[in-house]
């Protein structure tokens, strides 16, 4: 294969995996600490219609970006609203704000059907960015893609090397002796659950800001479930997220490989690919009694009620 395509397609898989990658992030945060949310998808396509309607209103893409953040906090906070204090079902709760956020996308974006922007311009690094195959890879990609990556190694570090991430999985482990132990595991709980579905916000205005800069329905594609499952197969850890996210980027642009071999397969079949191939992990560990082996925090989706 010529190097030129290959890095190419290094290149666009490392933008195809990059939305994923901000959600599925978004997932582990919460999930570290119990919360189960399945809004994910919902929470998605309202990033990535506020940040493509603010971002055309106000030609500013950084405003696109935070209005999709904070979009996202505050459907994170009306999941918290339900499941804390009014103590509704996490499972049901996250159900309706994935259907609830698609259909409000779907009246607030239709309007903006068909519309296009300037996409978030590459910020190529001089002399890196010449590289051979990672070249344009790594240093000549979007600021926004570079955020994606910080936040991902601040989020590793915090989980894994800070108090902080050891008093937070306790309460996804066990909120009750967590509490005994002083941790005010309510607002801890409610905080993560917030941030958790702003980096989802992020992740759907990078798919209507950067990846494709245009406004269709429905344009996440089911990434907000994937991710779910992205963080179930990476064992809850930062760095298997991260590779399972880009590897599913990677496979959503194998038609442009294919293509180039001379290999002549429906664009629609090998779309399928990377849901296939998520799906049939799932299965092959879910037949070999091998989830739990994947560290999944003891208290996720329960629900805990004794702050006080």
């Amino acid at each position: 294969m010529d190097i030129h395509l290959a890095a190419d397609l290094l290149h666009a898989a490392l933008r195809a995996g990059t939305p994923l990658a901000l959600c599925a992030l978004g997932v582990l945060v919460a999930e570290r600490a119990g919360v189960l949310n399945l809004g994910q998808e919902g929470i998605m396509l309202m990033g990535a219609v506020t940040g493509f309607a603010i971002s055309l209103e106000t030609g500013s893409h950084a405003a696109g970006a935070l209005a999709a953040i904070a979009v996202g906090a505050l459907m994170g906070a009306l999941f918290v609203l339900l499941t804390l204090p009014l103590r509704a079902n996490p499972v049901a709760s996250g159900l309706a704000l994935a259907v609830f956020g698609s259909g409000l996308c779907a009246f607030v974006g239709s309007g903006y059907v068909g519309s296009s922007l300037q996409g978030i311009a590459v910020a190529a690094i001089p002399w890196l960015s010449e590289l051979p195959l990672v070249g344009k890879a790594l240093f000549a990609q979007d600021p926004l893609l570079y955020a994606a990556w910080a936040l991902a190694l601040g989020i590793g570090l915090t989980l894994h090397r800070t108090r902080f991430g050891l008093v937070l999985s306790a309460v996804g482990e066990d909120p009750e002796v967590a509490h005994r132990l002083g941790v005010r595991v309510l607002p801890m709980r409610a905080a993560m659950a917030c941030l958790g579905a702003a980096l989802t916000g992020l992740g759907g205005a990078y798919l209507s800001l950067a990846y494709t800069p245009l406004w269709t329905e429905d344009m996440t594609s089911g990434r907000g479930w994937i991710a779910l499952a992205m963080v179930v197969l990476a064992g809850w850890r930062t760095g298997s997220v991260l590779l399972a996210s880009y590897l599913f980027g990677f496979f959503s642009i194998l038609n442009l490989l294919m293509q180039d071999m001379g290999w002549s397969v429906s664009p629609n079949l090998l779309s399928m690919t990377p849901y296939v191939l998520c799906l049939a992990a799932l299965i092959a560990l879910s037949s070999q009694g091998r989830f739990s082996d994947r560290r999944a925090p003891g208290a996720l989706g329960q629900n805990f009620h004794k702050e006080g």
